[in-house]
């Protein structure tokens, strides 16, 4: 995933940049990149690789060298960004979140018909933000440009591009990831995360809607292209991807964790005749533990302690077992509040298996007598097609899919994958009963795709839920 930060400040704004783009560490972990325009000095730009160290550490000397009343900033989990550019439009820099699923089929098309080339990377791919920014130069103007980049691609895109003159802001057409705007009496700013403003003495100016593309400059901010009505914002920025003090769309990430472990607590069989204590996976099982335990009357207890000196962030090395390993390492176990105890234990939800799994293992070896698995979420039967917020290669790698694999096969119908979606269905039910005995758990119970989506309390019909029901 990624996310990103701008400014637009009547005076020098590098301060606002670094710490504003600092606070999106939690959605990237492989890039960071600050670009940022001074009337006297042009552009200038900076990328570093973030994965074995925090962005403070890498972009400090940035802080006092940069200059500029006009900044983006982004995070990335893989393309170095912002990009610095040339064409018909002028020079500009530019940086995109999202997910492009038809970029071969792009890449084939603008090269035959223009005659481009592309950097290839290490990977052998090519840098996406690259591929955004040759689509909007199909275009004369910049917002038709941008607008038929975002038309173009299959999949989601909201794109910050920087000129000399301000910040064209765009938010991907079904707003799937959130463009908030700031206002102090200096300037504007344009961010990801609303709280990452916050500290800098922004206050909340509005949230841009599907589509909307908008130029920001330190006078103020111009709609150049108007917002769609309709919205699909995803439901994990809430469940997982969010930092607790943010909100999106007016609902705080926070409240709706503790509303949603209420939801799963009140569905639930469980008390205090049978569990001692309730834990959440730290960090973002921990909110929804703590609705669990109030709604539940069983006490929240803290028996995982995340170790955050050296682990401040998610770093992710490239093979599973040493994933697998960094994630335990990360947990440092309270032995007193686990032996002989009942735990229910809360996690933001179950994807591959292996880390919640390798948890609950953890704790029994530390002396816990039972462990009762609750995800906040619904089983993942659906790869992310809109936000990549996992790179896996194939569905089949999600511990829900697996078990369906076993039971039908290779090509399961559609109408059999939606089956498995029903929490009422036999095959739901066998399908969880499956999991927990992979996972070696005492028992499993998922929460309920209603029960989630009601907790973050916007119409169902503006959440993106592909991920649990495979719907558009």
């Amino acid at each position: 995933m990624g996310g990103f930060f701008a400014a637009a400040l009547k005076e020098d704004c590098i301060f606002d940049l670094f710490f504003g783009t600092d606070y999106h560490s939690h959605l990237g972990t492989r890039r960071g990149g600050l670009a940022a325009f001074d009337r006297k000095n042009g552009f200038c730009r900076s990328i570093h690789d973030i994965g074995n160290s925090p962005f403070r550490t890498k972009f400090s000397a940035e802080l006092n060298e940069m200059r500029g009343n006009l900044g983006i900033g982004c995070i990335s989990d893989y393309d170095p960004q912002p990009l610095l550019l040339r064409s018909q439009h002028g020079s500009y820099a530019i940086a995109a979140i999202g997910k492009i699923n038809n970029q071969e089929e792009l890449l084939r098309e603008i090269c035959r018909e223009n005659r481009l080339h592309f950097f290839e990377m290490t990977s052998g791919e090519i840098n996406q933000t690259e591929l955004v920014a040759a689509l909007i130069n199909q275009r004369d103007h910049l917002v038709e440009g941008i607008r038929y980049a975002q038309e173009r691609i299959d999949g989601s895109m909201s794109i910050l591009i920087l000129t000399k003159k301000g910040i064209y802001a765009a938010r991907d057409l079904y707003g799937r990831t959130p463009v908030i705007l700031g206002r102090k009496k200096e300037g504007f700013c344009a961010s990801f995360e609303s709280f990452a403003y916050l500290n800098l003495g922004y206050r909340d100016y509005r949230e841009m809607g599907p589509g909307e593309i908008s130029v920001i400059t330190p006078e103020g901010v111009t709609v150049l292209a108007e917002p769609g009505k309709r919205m699909k914002i995803c439901s994990f920025l809430w469940i997982y991807y969010g930092y607790p003090s943010s909100k999106y769309e007016g609902v705080s990430v926070e409240a709706m964790r503790c509303r949603c472990g209420a939801m799963l607590a009140k569905r639930d069989i469980m008390s205090r005749e049978d569990a001692d204590i309730v834990a959440g996976v730290p960090d973002s099982g921990t909110a929804h533990a703590i609705g669990y335990a109030n709604a539940s009357g069983i006490p929240f207890s803290r028996p995982l302690i995340k170790y955050t000196p050296t682990w401040p962030r998610s770093f992710m090395p490239p093979t599973q077992k040493k994933r697998e390993l960094i994630a335990r390492m990360k947990l440092i176990p309270v032995k007193d509040l686990i032996e002989g105890r009942r735990i229910l234990l809360i996690d933001d939800s179950i994807v591959r298996g292996t880390q919640l799994r390798e948890t609950g293992q953890y704790l029994f070896e530390t002396g816990a007598r039972e462990i009762h698995a609750r995800p906040a979420c619904p089983p993942l039967l659906f790869g992310c097609k809109y936000l990549g917020f996992s790179r896996s290669g194939s569905e089949l790698e999600m511990i829900a899919r697996r078990v369906i694999r076993e039971e039908e096969g290779d090509a399961a119908e559609e109408s059999v994958l939606k089956d498995y979606a029903n929490p009422d269905s036999e095959r739901f039910r066998m399908m969880q009963k499956r999991i927990c005995e992979r996972m070696h758990f005492t028992s499993l119970r998922y929460n309920r795709l209603d029960d989630t989506l009601a907790a973050v309390g916007i119409p169902a019909e503006r959440l993106c839920t592909y991920c649990w029901n495979g719907e558009e």
